[in-house]
């Protein structure tokens, strides 16, 4: 079986239980050398047969999973944070469907995720914003054009953007008319490693901060009024607000 794992956005202990479970026992382990924590292969047992998919193509991977298959082993194929978000998963599964081998996908926490958690932000708050958008700038990958960032900037929800490190400033100057130059903004570098670096402050200035801390890449940038200090509290815990697991008790 080829198991695709996402191994959680860098501290090891957050790749899932199950994750870990699986990666304990394959005997091929191929992982996203560039993005996942070698720390994480602490896990795999100690005789796994370990290739870096950051210096292989397509081609060179499904190879390797398809010998191993064959030869009756299992693979565990680890990228970054959660599978279902920018991680080349599906060109993989495709070749995979065609050569008639079974696989499996096993979710992981996206680094979106511990961006809010180091911001110590939720992001979605009630009377500000219940929408996220996860995105990316258009550079050697293109976007759609009805997905352009000056487009979805206009819905002023809590916005995430991917692979966007490089070309923050271009970023910044495409949403920055809708959201306006003193709205919250963070930029939040490997999120959970060891090195992680948090940087506040407004729209106007978050890209100049980040590039006088260095940083280029490996970030997320996030926008929106959920990481500013006002918000409405939540119908869910108020004495007043019933629900299928309790009355209203005003």
């Amino acid at each position: 079986m080829i198991y695709f794992i996402g191994a959680g956005p860098g501290d090891p202990e957050l790749i899932t239980v199950k994750g870990r479970k699986i990666l304990s026992f394959c005997d091929v382990v191929i992982y996203a050398g560039s993005l996942v924590n070698p720390l994480v292969l602490k896990y795999a047992k100690a005789d796994a047969r370990i290739y870096d998919s950051s210096r292989m193509d397509l081609d060179e991977i499904v190879e390797v999973m398809k010998d191993a298959y064959h030869k009756g082993m299992d693979v565990a194929r680890l990228h970054s944070g959660d599978p279902s978000l920018y991680s080349a998963v599906r060109e993989q599964a495709s070749k995979l469907e065609e050569l008639g081998i079974p696989y499996e996908i096993v979710p992981g926490v996206s680094s979106f995720c511990a961006a809010s958690a180091a911001l110590k932000r939720e992001l979605t708050v009630p009377g500000v914003s219940q929408t996220v958008i996860i995105t990316r700038i258009a550079g050697r990958t293109p976007v759609p054009e009805n997905e352009d960032l000056q487009k979805l900037s206009a819905h002023r929800a809590t916005l995430v953007l991917f692979l966007s490190a490089g070309n923050m400033e271009d970023a910044v100057g495409r949403i920055i008319g809708s959201y306006g130059p003193d709205a919250p903004a963070a930029v939040v570098y490997k999120a959970s490693w060891e090195d992680e670096k948090v940087v506040r402050g407004k729209l106007k200035e978050i890209a100049l901060k980040a590039k006088n801390e260095g940083i280029e890449k490996t970030a997320l940038l996030i926008v929106g009024n959920a990481l500013g200090d006002n918000f409405e509290l939540s119908k869910l815990y108020s004495p007043n607000f019933s629900h299928g697991c309790r009355g209203a008790r005003k």
